[in-house]
């Protein structure tokens, strides 16, 4: 059991971390088409516009949690199609 774990939780984490490195890809694609330049590398920094760091703040936070939550769901229905059952520790779920 403890080797499934294990298993779920690299296949899990793999899925989500492609997923979020396609969607930064997408996200600093669909900058440049609608603003014209590069996304603030440092939405932090002095010189990046309040307006730019929120946006990309924003944009790229929800972008980045949806997919990646699309992808390990994804990546548990592919594990239940395969093993009959969800991975190990998914199905554990609190109120």
């Amino acid at each position: 059991m403890a080797d499934r774990r294990l298993l779920w939780k690299a296949v899990g984490s793999l899925s989500g971390a492609a997923a979020g490195a396609a969607t930064r890809t997408l996200l600093r694609a669909a900058w440049r088409t609608t603003r014209g330049g590069d996304p603030p590398t440092n939405p932090a920094a002095p010189g990046t516009k309040w307006s730019e760091a929120l946006i990309w703040a924003a944009s790229s936070g929800v972008a980045l949690a949806v997919t990646r939550l699309v992808a390990q769901r994804g990546a548990a229905e592919a594990w239940k199609a395969r093993t009959g059952a969800y991975p190990p520790g998914l199905e554990a779920v609190s109120p």
